[in-house]
């Protein structure tokens, strides 16, 4: 029987709906602060749903990104509050486990801001220094340039833990990355630095099917987990506003998108999962369909 790795879904905007506050550029940070209980329940919601990964609410929690705002005095509290929200879902459920994610630095979807592997290598090597000694993988998210996985990759490598790298390409050709990189140009970094699996995520879910046909040939576990957005504009990128501004489609049900999912799997995807407006109302319905079709939710 196959084997299949089912994550969790959107926690940033899950905690956006249920904290009904206008959300700030830091929003799931914020409730690190003032909800920890909060981030708790998402947690033991997702495993509720059938997701055998949670991951830690630590995407944004990066140095560069909290000096905008005078918090980087609260980072070493933020990690701690997410990592413990997280296991204490986890231990409550009585099994799965825990990723400790990472997002990209400076911002998402704007790989030209991100400085060189060699200076952004030092910058991860903090965040993951902290999540490595409590976590079971590590899981760097929405890299969109060959380059900012390469910095995530040398810093996350040496922690000793499994590694899967979540690259995100363009909404609307799912065989180029955000920054107009064929997805073949992944090929060179993954065999120097090997990752334990390769993901596409934050994307929409037909250029994730389209990411899928690509790097089902580069011979690395992989997987797959989009987002329920319309599109990320070149406007919303260039503006940097909130989560808010982003427009959630009316057409991705969760059939429709376990129906995207299932296809991933039928083409050897052993990861998978949801992203940005995915609920645990979608995990659970792909959980339903994955058991359905007779594979063993690992």
């Amino acid at each position: 029987m196959r084997e299949i790795t089912l994550l969790d879904g959107s926690i940033g905007q899950e905690l956006v709906l249920r904290s009904k506050k206008k959300p700030t550029p830091l929003w799931s940070t914020e409730v690190l602060l003032e909800n920890p209980k909060l981030v708790h329940e998402i947690h033991s919601e997702y495993f509720r749903a059938g997701a055998t990964i949670a991951t830690t609410n630590t995407y944004p929690v990066l140095r560069d990104r909290l000096e905008k705002v005078g918090l980087t005095h609260k980072l070493e509290a933020l990690w701690k509050s997410a990592i413990k929200s997280a296991l204490e879902s986890r231990d409550a459920h009585g099994k799965g486990r825990v990723a400790g994610s990472v997002g990209p630095l400076v911002g998402s979807y704007r790989p030209e801001s991100c400085p060189s592997p060699e200076v952004a290598e030092a910058s991860y090597a903090e965040i993951i220094d902290a999540l490595a000694p409590s976590v079971d993988l590590m899981l760097l998210e929405t890299m969109s340039s060959v380059s900012q996985a390469e910095g995530a990759l040398r810093a996350s490598i040496k922690s000793g833990l499994p590694v899967w790298l979540a690259m995100t390409v363009d909404d609307f050709n799912g065989k180029v990355l955000r920054s107009g990189e064929d997805l073949n140009d992944l090929r060179p970094l993954l065999e120097s630095l090997t990752p334990d699996a390769l993901l596409i995520n934050c994307s929409r879910p037909e250029a994730v099917t389209q990411a899928v046909e690509t790097i089902k040939s580069f011979g690395f576990p992989f997987g797959a987990y989009a987002n329920g957005f319309d599109k990320i504009s070149r406007e919303f990128v260039e503006t940097n506003p909130t989560v808010d501004k982003l427009e959630q489609r009316n057409d991705l049900d969760e059939k429709k998108y376990a129906d995207f999912a299932m296809s991933w799997i039928e083409n050897g995807a052993s990861i998978v999962g949801g992203c940005c407006e995915i609920g645990p109302s979608y995990i659970h319905e792909l959980y339903r369909k994955i058991s359905a079709s007779g594979f063993e939710i690992v």
